[in-house]
């Protein structure tokens, strides 16, 4: 058995997919588009992400809450922070946590997300 559908409340459906598609490569799922109320999102190894606003756009999560993009390498690691650091958005510089090479940061929807290895 393995987890294949995921549900996240997001303030902003339609920023959180553009996010998620240009840093980590999710891409469109079906043929439904993605909307201001709900949009889905599949990864290369079959995971569907569902998109859902929230209501009146906000969102709360329990603190320790976050999602994860496991990589191959500390190099795409730091690729991936060095990228988004020059697009504008505040994130930490990785560092060793836990035993992998890390950085958590507030992604755009409202929920933390971890970048490892």
């Amino acid at each position: 058995m393995k987890l294949n559908h995921l549900n996240l409340t997001v303030t902003d459906v339609l920023e959180t997919y553009r996010f998620l598609e240009k840093y980590f490569g999710l891409k469109q799922y079906g043929t439904l588009a993605p909307s201001a109320a709900m949009g889905f999102m599949s990864d290369d190894n079959g995971l569907v992400l569902a998109l859902f606003r929230g209501k009146d756009g906000k969102v709360s999560y329990p603190p320790g809450f976050h999602i994860g993009f496991v990589q191959e390498s500390e190099e795409r690691v730091n690729e991936i922070n060095a990228r988004l650091q020059e697009d504008g958005f505040k994130v930490p510089k990785p560092a060793r946590m836990h035993g992998s090479w890390t950085f958590y940061f507030n992604a755009p929807g409202g929920f933390m997300m971890e970048v490892l290895c």
